[in-house]
């Protein structure tokens, strides 16, 4: 079984990295910059921004279904992913998995729960794979364990 894990589409966000302050708090967003070379994960990119780096911070909607799954929290993308092509992973783990507790949520066509597992550090593909093995499964949000925000979109490849 093959999957593939994809950043976000920049495009939407685009207009946030030349906005004033007044505009980014306009659309619930702010600029940062990154403390440290690890903790500050591009969803574009799908690797952690360097120290120093520039970032948009700002509210996702992640998993827009009509159901009581809708999800929504705060993401970080980096200044130079703007214009990037979402990165995209296939039967590999992003940067942005490595050393990171990842809960999985495994979901139907429908956009309705039908499983979940929890990822210690070096088992994400074990448990991305074992939720897949049940065909009821779509697409599986990879979200950080201990923030909650989303971190990745995982699809059958």
């Amino acid at each position: 079984m093959t999957y593939r894990i994809s950043g976000i589409d920049p495009a939407p966000f685009s207009h946030l990295f030349t906005a004033d302050d007044a505009e980014l708090a306009r659309h619930h967003a702010s600029r940062v910059r990154a403390g440290a070379d690890k903790g500050w994960p591009c969803r574009v990119t799908l690797e952690d921004a360097r120290e120093g780096e520039q970032l948009i911070l700002l509210h996702h909607v992640s998993h827009d279904v009509a159901t009581p799954y809708r999800s929504a929290y705060a993401i970080y993308i980096r200044e130079e992913a703007a214009k990037a092509v979402p990165a995209a992973f296939v039967d590999t783990l992003p940067p942005v998995f490595e050393g990171r507790p990842i809960a999985l949520r495994a979901f139907d066509d429908a956009g309705m729960l039908r499983d979940a597992a929890l990822a210690l550090p070096g088992m994400a593909d074990e448990r991305i794979r074992a939720l897949f093995d049940n065909a009821d499964i779509a697409y599986i949000h990879a979200h950080n364990a201990a923030h909650g925000c989303f971190a990745a979109r995982i699809d059958r490849a």
